[in-house]
């Protein structure tokens, strides 16, 4: 891998964009997981207080680390880019 141009705004803004679909679907998981777990809260607020507490902190974490993946791969894949590896 060669490092990115910087040098023009086009060139730094063709990088970003090539930035933001590193683990973009793993990034996407995880929002989608953390709007679930909101949902599951809210359901069991208003309309079944019986459903476990446990289940929507489940979605909630698990969103959480799908995000924080994302961000280390993604952080991991500019630090190799940018020193040429």
């Amino acid at each position: 891998m060669t490092p990115p141009d910087l040098s023009t705004p086009a060139a730094r803004a063709a990088y970003r964009k090539e930035l933001r679909g590193i683990a973009r679907p793993i990034r996407l998981m995880g929002v989608i997981l953390a709007i679930i777990g909101a949902g599951l809260a809210v359901y069991r607020h208003l309309w079944m207080p019986t459903l476990p507490t446990i289940l929507p902190l489940v979605f909630v974490v698990l969103g959480a680390l799908h995000m924080l993946a994302g961000i280390v791969v993604r952080t991991r894949y500019h630090q190799r880019r940018m020193l040429g590896e």
